[in-house]
């Protein structure tokens, strides 16, 4: 990946409505030449997907809060994997610290979110959450190139 690679990335990741023409004009280079470079870093893994960004509120969904959990073992089980399957989480992530797993969740009000962690409780292993209300969110974007 050399440097007109990470500035279409940066590109793609500020707005990926852009046409190649209007990205080639931006980095002056033409239409083919970044289709090309994009069609090489889909196929590097570079780039994984394509998705609009949606605001929580204008959907139904202005709750957004993180959901520490710790687990026996590692916690990385197929009941609980089987959360990915409920829209309403976004994200989930193993990390290293004072807690196992960290979901990021988006829904409606507190009464779904205690839904949600009514049903964390029910996967075997969980032995506790501790749940972090978004009240403002100043950042939020993948990945820096």
């Amino acid at each position: 990946m050399d440097a007109m690679d990470r500035k279409l990335l940066g590109l793609l990741a500020e707005d990926a409505t852009l046409s190649y023409k209007d990205m080639g004009e931006r980095l002056h280079l033409s239409a083919p030449a970044v289709h090309e470079r994009v069609k090489k870093l889909k196929k590097a893994g570079a780039i994984t997907g394509t998705v609009a960004r949606l605001d929580g509120a204008a959907v139904g969904r202005p709750l957004c809060a993180f959901i520490h959990m710790d687990t026996e073992g590692w916690g990385k089980s197929p009941e609980l994997m089987a959360i990915q399957d409920d829209s309403r989480v976004e994200e989930i992530h193993a990390v290293a610290g004072d807690t196992c797993v960290i979901l990021k969740v988006r829904c409606e009000s507190t009464k779904a979110l205690e839904d949600i962690l009514h049903r964390l409780y029910q996967v075997p292993g969980m032995i506790r959450t501790q749940s972090y209300i978004v009240l403002n969110t100043y950042l939020e974007r993948g990945p820096g190139v």
